[in-house]
């Protein structure tokens, strides 16, 4: 069974990381992209205005189960973008309510992604496993130049959580502040950091505060998206687990709460868990429908 909305350029609405469609993080969510260029669908990713969108059409052959494997696709509304998370988990939502829970496979730029949806009381949760994850350093002077146009200044890091570059489908520079204060207070140089960021390869600017042993508030500033800040970052939460352990600042074995777009009023939570031997990283949450705004699809 292949996933249909009835015209080639139906776009659904779902947000990821919350049950309820004020939070988390909207999607776009194109169950037949096929016959759609790169510009058609860098257009629709425009015009819906959301960080990502995910546009499916068929899997390689061979890969995963028949009628649960695609092909994903990736665009904010200035780029194509090798892999995002919550398109991701908004996806397997969407195809979970049109196909039923159970295991999908996602071919992506960043590589294959297996996904796994389940429901219990009426709400629709799925996990997501990352590509594997590398975390690697960063010159000095880049993290002066991130703090430049954060207007952070140096003493308000948290020295016992470094600046790492962490990957797990795609790049993001983690900076952590000492208060939750410092997070919450967030107004940068939109063109100075991503310059930066162009230079880098990064995807966003992952900033963390550390309120407990496994509980974390996240923000992602995302201008090479063309976005001032993503509300719930699936991929960077992924790093982000690879960070951790690498640091060996959490357990082998751990499951990590991030709290994510309080600050923009729309909140949410991402459930990121390490598994000891397996170095990919699980990335969890929940999603749910948004209605159609006035004027229906875009099409």
């Amino acid at each position: 069974m292949r996933p249909h909305t009835g015209a080639s350029a139906d776009v659904l609405r779902y947000t990821a990381f919350s049950t309820d469609p004020r939070g988390g993080n909207p999607a776009g969510v194109l169950l037949d992209a096929a016959g759609l260029g790169d510009d058609e669908m860098l257009a629709v990713a425009a015009k819906l205005g959301y960080s990502e969108s995910a546009f499916l059409t068929e899997p390689p052959e061979g890969l995963g189960a028949p009628g649960r494997a695609f092909t994903v696709r990736y665009f904010s509304p200035r780029a194509e973008v090798p892999f995002c998370g919550h398109a991701t988990i908004a996806t397997a939502v969407a195809l979970a309510e049109r196909i039923g829970p159970g295991d999908l496979v996602f071919e992506t730029r960043a590589g294959t992604v297996p996904v796994t949806v389940t429901e219990q009381d009426g709400t629709l949760r799925a996990t997501l496993t990352s590509v594997e994850p590398r975390v690697g350093g960063v010159a000095g002077e880049d993290v002066r130049e991130a703090l430049a146009a954060l207007d952070w200044p140096a003493a308000d890091l948290d020295p016992a959580l470094p600046a790492r570059i962490a990957f797990a489908g795609a790049r993001h520079l983690v900076l952590a502040a000492a208060t939750r204060a410092r997070l919450a207070d967030l107004s940068y140089d939109f063109d100075r950091l991503e310059a930066l960021m162009r230079r880098l390869d990064l995807t966003t600017v992952q900033l963390v505060w550390r309120e407990s042993a496994t509980v974390f508030h996240v923000r992602d500033p995302f201008p090479v998206g063309g976005v001032v800040e993503d509300p719930a970052t699936g991929a960077a939460a992924a790093a982000f687990g690879a960070y951790l352990r690498e640091l060996a600042a959490v357990p082998e074995e751990s499951v990590l709460t991030l709290h994510q777009g309080e600050d923009l009023g729309r909140p949410g939570v991402l459930t990121v868990e390490l598994r000891a031997g397996d170095p990919r990283v699980r990335v969890s949450g929940a999603g749910a429908r948004i209605p159609e705004p006035p004027g229906g699809q875009v099409r």
